[in-house]
């Protein structure tokens, strides 16, 4: 049975800036997902990893149709994300650029896919639920 994997950016700019920490993993891990099933990328992790390239025409062809599936980010994942990111305040959760990953999160949450990241903590505190495939 096919598993379907939305990537969180940091796999991603992990492989492309060659993380000498992270890289291997994330190729790694990458490379098993795509084994698995359908490999998803939404709008905001396309926004994420975009700073990295020049033009569209580069990050396309970094991104190629073949093992990245573009998903459009679920309203209902929205509202979750909302939801999600407004307990981290009131738990205390004092960064104010989480909103992306609470997204993030609310979309592999909603779908039932399997969240690939290397940032696992905020992502179980949120979505306890959620598969998540970290180191």
């Amino acid at each position: 049975m096919a598993e379907t994997t939305l990537l969180d950016a940091n796999v991603l700019l992990d492989m492309f800036t060659r993380d000498p920490r992270w890289g291997s993993w994330a190729e790694d891990a990458l490379a098993e997902a795509i084994e698995a099933g359908p490999v998803v990328v939404n709008q905001v992790v396309y926004a994420e990893i975009s700073v990295r390239f020049t033009d569209v025409a580069e990050l396309e062809e970094a991104l190629p149709a073949a093992h990245f599936v573009r998903e459009n980010l679920p309203w209902e994942a929205a509202f979750l994300a909302a939801k999600a990111h407004a307990a981290y305040r009131r738990r205390g959760g004092t960064r104010a650029t989480t909103l992306p990953d609470f997204f993030i999160g609310a979309h592999a949450a909603v779908r039932a896919y399997r969240l690939l990241t290397r940032d696992a903590t905020r992502y179980r505190t949120a979505f306890p639920r959620l598969t998540i495939l970290a180191p």
